[in-house]
Parts: structure tokens; sequence; C-alpha cells
């Protein structure tokens, strides 16, 4: 069998881990940090926030954005349901905005008509490790006075305009994931970061229960401490454990990033002229980690596009659908009634996700390719 994916890991994170164990320190403490500091350098950002997973990184930045009940946030159908389940926990509302077909994220021609007296922030999700346009969603938002907040849950390791996804350069909170279908991953965690030393500070409160003084100032201090908990806070700490595995992570990330650019070009090789596919290529100004390596069956339904995937699986070869149309899901049609965008809706029934991870032989793409050739709808 071909995985989909699968996390890169191997003996030195195993060495991080057991160190960790064997210091007796295991919940969020001095391993968090010291992931935070090597994040945060690796991304040129001046502050990095270890958080339980993407989607409680995302919640806490809303919150530290201001966004709250009655207010509205922009962004994409097209993503993961979490990036629209974290702005109904705040008690705000999402507000789709459609795609551009080429590129899988959201068209920022289209934001601005999606601009009410109500509207507090953009969501900028970087689709499947693809930059958004960070250059016109920042113009748009300065223009209006909108908080922009990232959603690179999929995105470490790539770069918009020569600069790192996560330096802060656009706006001033990117949320990352480190599930284990990401680039690199704890086995399941999230990072948030920030140029502003103060939205750092609220995000450490937020994640830990609010609390004045985090377990590691208390257990190292040489007098009685006592915390206070000014604020609602949350358990959304990452642990020492998994940032021990993060430790190793980060290390590996260019290698991993190059690995999964080269897979990616043999791949395009391989697929490109074929009527029925269409490929998603490197965008000019961009570097694209490649989180996903992503198809699109030219004019096909939902039914052709699983018969495809069904064909592949019975050829040994694990894929998945494309991405989600948040909007088409019971939990949002119940809320916000039915809603059409066509582009994403396209994509997510023409689009399937083929196997790519680092350690996936030569062999094994051409194996992959030849199903794909094999299998796909006639044009």
């Amino acid at each position: 069998m071909i995985p989909l994916a699968r996390p890169e890991l191997g003996e030195e994170e195993i060495a991080l881990v057991a160190e960790t164990i064997r210091s007796g320190w295991i919940t969020q403490g001095p391993r968090v940090a010291e992931f935070e500091a090597a994040f945060a350098a690796r991304v040129g950002a001046a502050h990095a926030v270890a958080v339980s997973n993407c989607t409680t990184g995302l919640h806490i930045s809303l919150i530290a954005a201001g966004v709250g009940p009655g207010d509205e946030v922009i962004v994409t159908p097209h993503s993961y349901i979490a990036s629209a389940n974290a702005i109904l926990y705040c008690g705000a509302r999402p507000v789709f905005v459609d795609i551009d077909p080429l590129t899988l994220n959201m068209d920022p021609a289209r934001v601005p008509a999606a601009v009410t007296a109500r509207t507090k922030a953009i969501m900028a999700v970087h689709q499947v490790g693809r930059p958004a346009d960070l250059a016109e969603l920042a113009r748009i938002a300065a223009e209006r006075g909108l908080h922009l907040i990232e959603d690179a849950a999929c995105a470490i390791g790539s770069s918009y305009r020569g600069r790192p996804i996560g330096d802060n350069t656009y706006s001033p909170l990117v949320c990352f994931s480190f599930h284990p279908r990401k680039v690199i991953s704890t086995g399941d965690g999230g990072m948030v970061t920030t140029g502003d030393a103060g939205l750092a500070r609220h995000l450490r409160l937020l994640r830990q229960h609010g609390m004045s003084v985090n377990d590691l100032v208390r257990h190292t201090s040489k007098t009685v401490v006592t915390e206070s908990y000014p604020i609602l806070g949350y358990n959304y700490r990452l642990t020492d454990v998994q940032a021990a595995i993060g430790l190793g992570q980060i290390a590996r990330l260019d290698g991993i990033v190059a690995r999964r650019r080269a897979l990616a070009a043999r791949y395009h090789a391989a697929l490109s002229g074929i009527p029925a596919i269409e490929l998603f290529t490197d965008p000019a100004d961009c570097v694209w980690n490649y989180q996903s390596y992503v198809i699109r069956l030219r004019g096909s339904r939902a039914p052709a596009r699983d018969a495809f995937m069904q064909r592949l699986l019975e050829d040994g070869i694990a894929s998945r659908r494309g991405i989600m149309s948040i909007h088409r899901e019971p939990c949002y049609t119940e809320r916000m009634g039915p809603q059409s965008f066509p582009a994403s809706e396209a994509a997510s029934d023409q689009c399937v996700c083929l196997p790519l991870y680092t350690q996936m032989s030569d062999a094994d793409l051409d194996t992959v390719c030849a199903a794909v050739r094999r299998h796909a709808p006639a044009s």
C-alpha cells in the first residue's frame, strides 16, 4: 500500500523525547520555550507561541484581535472546517468569499464586496501550503481598518515574495499546524507567530487558563509565587514531549521541503499533457512547500472523482478528495442556510490529493503516475 502521507521521524526525535522524559518535565516547560525560540528563528518572527493545535491557535488569535459575538470574519469556504469553526467559537459569523480556481485560495477581488459594518477581520488561508495573495489582502485590510490573520496550517517552509510565511510581514498573527499530514509534525500541535510583544503576552495568557505566571516560572522560582487569573483562558498548551519532537522536526525542515518539491516536480513531468488532468504549478512570486500534491479531474463531478479514487485504492494507492467546501457541510447549512460558491464547489468535486511524503521512492511515485494515467476519466 502506498499511503497518502507519512511523517518523517527518526532517531533524532526519539533521542530528544527520551531525554525529555528522563528530565521529569513533560508538560509545558523548558522544551516548549526552546521549540518556540527555534521556530521563531526559522520563520523570522519576533515571537512564537506554542499551542495544542492550529485550531486553538486560530481561536485565541481571533480573541486577541478582538473578535467576538456579533462580529464577522471574512474567510474562504475552501478550507478544512477548522478555519470557520474557530470563528464560530468566538461567537462571530464567518462570511465566505469564493476562491480563484487557479490557486485554490481566496480571490482578493471578491473580498471588498463582502465587507460590512460588522466585519472585524480577514482570515487568509494558505491552502495546501500555497501562499495566498497576502499583499493584496493586507492592502484591503489596512484600507478598511480590519485585522488580517493567516491560517498557515499547511504553510511552514513556504515563502511569499521572498519572505517566509510566518515572519509577520503582512499580518500580526500567523497560525501553523503540526498534525501528521502537515510538513512537520509533533503528533498534533500548533504555533502562532507575532511581531507584537503585547499580543504574544496575551496569547500566552489565553493558552493557559489566563494564568498570570506559568508553571516554568513558578517551579524555578526561589521564592513562593502565587498566580492570578486576570482573564478567561483555555487549556491550549503544547507539552514538552511534543516540543521535543518539534525540535527534531524544525531541524529537518529545509530537507523535507526540498524533497517534497523534488517529488512534486517529478509528478509534474509525469502527469503533464494528460487531457483529463489539470495540474497546479508553482506561483511566480512564491515558494510552495507542496504540503499536498493536488490534481484536478477536468469537468468531473464528485461521483466520477470518487470512482477514480476507488480504482486507485484497488491498485494499493491511497488518495483523498480535494479540499472541502465548508458551506456545504450540515453544521453550516443549518446555521447559515444554503449558499453557493461555484469555484470552491467545482474544485471540491474535481480535485484529488495524491500520495506525497519524503520517504516516497521514485519507483512508488512512478507507480502512482501510471495508475493515474490508467484510470483518468476520458477527456
